[in-house]
């Protein structure tokens, strides 16, 4: 049997999963790095687990995540996205998602891509941690300061330090798969 990280254990087949295949891999693709940016503002004051259930509605209301879609949602969206079921319908998240949309494509003008901005904040490869348990994990990093308090500089919403955090280890800008998860090594190699 695989040793995992204690926060997936006994969980849902979905997060298991998510755990085994995605968190902590290093995103270079501007698309998944908006994806996980509309997710972790999603998440603000949820878990993550109740985010990754509605993954698919996330994928259908904003458009397969295609940001120069989302950046042209209006008013008239909003209000349909607050019928919507399959997300969170929460209105300042909504909107926050559409302005995030319009700053995430500044953003690549400024930098050629989402993928070579956010990666200058440690220095170009991931941070490997060495943890023991989840309990020596932070909730912020000066990194993750650092990238809220430019992203919010630059507009952006639901953009916290701990919620910086959480999105920089799910896209692999850290690794914080405890050293005896069996994906800790993996993703380093």
């Amino acid at each position: 049997m695989k040793t995992r990280c204690t926060w997936c254990a006994n969980s849902f087949e979905e997060y298991v999963k998510y755990h085994d295949e995605e968190w902590g891999v290093p995103v270079h693709d501007d698309k998944k790095h908006f994806e996980f940016l509309i997710l972790e503002s999603a998440q603000a004051g949820l878990s993550w687990a109740t985010i990754l259930k509605k993954r698919d509605g996330y994928r259908n209301a904003f458009a397969d995540f295609d940001v120069n879609t989302v950046a042209q949602y209006g008013d008239g969206m909003v209000e349909e996205l607050l019928q919507d079921s399959s997300i969170i319908r929460n209105r300042l998240k909504i909107e926050a998602a559409i302005n995030n949309a319009k700053r995430f494509i500044e953003v690549q003008k400024e930098f050629g891509s989402f993928n070579l901005y956010v990666w200058k904040f440690v220095n170009g490869k991931p941070i490997v941690n060495q943890w023991k348990s989840m309990d020596e994990v932070p909730v912020t990093t000066d990194q993750s300061d650092a990238l809220s308090k430019d992203l919010k500089k630059r507009g952006f919403k639901f953009v916290g330090s701990t919620t910086m955090y959480a999105h920089m280890q799910a896209i692999g800008l850290v690794n914080d798969h405890t050293i005896d998860c069996f994906r800790h090594q993996e993703i380093n190699q």
